[in-house]
């Protein structure tokens, strides 16, 4: 049997990258997936691939910064599938930029996408899966630079420590409800946000030299670590942080 038969996960953030990735490996597995993001054309490409391989999908479009927005998103994943199993927040923006130049604008939409959001997706799904006696799982995106701090990265580093503490709360508070709460922390992931980074030989030439393994990840490798803690196969895990970076943090 596969790991999500029978099951719902709304997974935000999944027009592309990671988010893509993990609502393709959950719907592969079994699960009926709710494809949120406000990428409709990306989203819609998303649930035409999960169909043609045979799983269940259906696409939502969601400001994850609107509580209203959230509320709806819930309703329809309701009224499409009848329940919700698993939540995946993986929606997020990154920007680079010294911190005596970021702007207030900046600050705040990175902020509100990357830990408001994670906070009202996972409170009005948490209300649902404890309203029903769902032994829910939340998987949050976090990410190294929630674990240590990096140059240029000071608003997306600030969420991501965020969700980090975020997660632990949440795992403490939700599992007399048997809800379980943890996040990945990826390191450096080829995705469209990374891409113009990936670029520039030099830049990558100088970055790998951090990497024991030498490489950068794939968002496969993510959906799988997010697949893994949404399953039982991690049933005795909560508030834990995985690390995904080829053994960057090691150095």
């Amino acid at each position: 049997m596969r790991r999500f038969e029978d099951q719902v996960a709304i997974v935000t953030g999944a027009a592309n990258g990671i988010g893509a990735a993990t609502a393709r490996r959950l719907a592969g597995e079994g699960a009926a997936v709710v494809v949120a993001d406000m990428d409709a054309a990306g989203a819609a490409h998303v649930v035409e691939t999960i169909r043609e391989a045979g799983g269940l999908a259906t696409f939502v479009p969601v400001d994850v910064t609107s509580r209203a927005g959230v509320e709806a998103l819930l309703t329809a994943a309701l009224a499409a599938y009848g329940r919700v199993d698993v939540l995946a927040n993986i929606a997020g923006v990154a920007y680079d930029e010294p911190f005596l130049e970021i702007t207030d604008e900046k600050w705040k939409r990175t902020l509100d996408i990357n830990l408001t959001g994670v906070f009202l997706c996972s409170q009005v799904v948490a209300r649902h899966m404890a309203a029903h006696k769902i032994a829910g799982r939340i998987v949050n995106m976090a990410s190294t630079n929630g674990l240590v701090g990096e140059a240029d990265l000071a608003h997306y580093n600030a969420s991501k420590f965020g969700v980090v503490g975020l997660t632990m709360t949440m795992a403490i508070e939700l599992a007399p409800l048997n809800i379980r709460v943890n996040s990945v922390c990826p390191g450096l992931i080829k995705t469209r946000l990374t891409q113009p980074a990936l670029v520039d030989p030099r830049w990558v030439e100088g970055y790998l030299k951090k990497i024991p393994l030498n490489r950068f990840g794939e968002p496969e490798e993510v959906a799988a670590a997010v697949a893994y803690l949404a399953s039982q196969d991690s049933g005795f895990i909560t508030g834990h942080q995985l690390v995904i970076d080829g053994g960057q943090l090691t150095f």
